[in-house]
């Protein structure tokens, strides 16, 4: 398992903006269709949802532009 994670990071080292736009693209579009799909159950379980939107967003940031 190790190796492959360090072979996917060693991959994603050479994507281009192109790459990471249909990596985006692929993950938004994923979100979506489970939105769809799965409405009536999301919908019980929303401020969870948003306590974990926020909180990873957060984490982004801190790295983004305080720790790097």
């Amino acid at each position: 398992m190790v190796t492959f994670i360090q072979k996917a990071l060693k991959s994603t080292q050479r994507y281009t903006i192109m790459d990471f736009a249909f990596l985006k693209i692929a993950l938004v579009s994923v979100g979506i269709l489970l939105g769809a799909y799965f409405a009536d159950f999301f919908l019980n379980y929303t401020t969870l949802i948003w306590g974990i939107y926020l909180a990873s967003f957060l984490w982004i940031l801190y790295k983004t532009f305080f720790k790097y």
